[in-house]
């Protein structure tokens, strides 16, 4: 099924847990809300030092945000890897999109901010993490576009590293979706354009052994809860691969489009042989 062809509202596949997938549901599932929420409690005290002393920068928290979500992987049993040079200029990161395990295992190997739909922020449990951990929150409406521009120059001159999902939406982890274009305008601002890089990213889902390779895949309509649950009781798990690309100078690109489709193409094609080995 080629990218174009493909639809969001494919069926999911079903979920069948079992007794002793709910057994390991519950023993991985308590010691990760302790973490979650013991994470979250470190972090929100740490900031009322950092946001006086230090006002947007976070020399600290986030520190702790990537503790937290590299322990989550351990807990969940997802194997993890990583390969590629992580960028050291100012600037953002852009990947593909398949799963809410996304936020884990990006945040695990770097130090990064998303830029998540306004949404997101008013989900329960999700929501509460996104804003604590420096989520910025985007609405899409174009009347709010400068405003948006002004908030993410704010953030990468203050040094945080922002990390944007260019497909707009997740999906089943097995195609990579062509990247809207919308959001690399904001880099090509005066203010932006001469320091500003992107780094690609491709977040690669190896399912475990005698499951769907789009078992992490979480797209379209799908409820958080149960693909959450499916997750916590496999008596197997798989693996994430994130492999990360060479660094693109904004100013060598002549508009958005030429640095969309070339960020585009860099996650396409390592992801495309990352599906052939597996």
């Amino acid at each position: 099924m080629s990218e174009s062809s493909w639809h969001s509202e494919d069926a999911p596949d079903p979920i069948e847990l079992g007794l002793s997938g709910w057994a390991l549901a519950i023993l991985r599932g308590v010691p990760l809300v302790v973490l979650l929420l013991g994470g979250l409690a470190i972090l929100l005290v740490l900031r009322l030092i950092e946001i006086p002393f230090f006002g947007l920068r976070r020399p600290v928290t986030p520190f702790i945000t990537q503790f937290v979500c590299r322990n989550a992987l351990r807990i969940l049993g997802i194997g993890f890897k990583a390969s590629g040079e992580l960028m050291t200029q100012r600037g953002a990161v852009v990947a593909n999109h398949s799963s809410w395990l996304d936020i884990f295992s990006l945040n695990a190997r770097k130090r990064v901010y998303f830029v998540s739909k306004a949404e997101v922020a008013k989900w329960p449990g999700i929501g509460w993490l996104a804003r604590a951990t420096g989520t910025v929150f985007i609405e899409r409406n174009r009347k709010k576009a400068r405003e948006q521009t002004l908030l993410f120059q704010e953030r990468l001159t203050a040094g945080h590293k922002l990390l944007f999902f260019p497909e707009g939406t997740s999906t089943d982890g097995l195609r990579v979706l062509p990247f809207k274009t919308t959001l690399f305008a904001a880099f090509f601002t005066d203010e932006l354009r001469d320091f500003m890089y992107v780094q690609p990213v491709s977040v690669i889902y190896h399912a475990p052994r005698g499951k769907p390779d789009r078992f992490y895949g979480w797209w379209g309509d799908m409820d958080f809860g149960p693909h959450l649950l499916k997750t916590l009781g496999a008596r197997r798990q798989g693996s994430i691969e994130l492999i990360y690309h060479t660094p693109a100078k904004v100013s060598d690109f002549a508009n958005r489009k030429e640095l969309a489709a070339h960020c585009e193409a860099a996650v396409r094609h390592a992801h495309s042989l990352a599906q052939l080995e597996n």
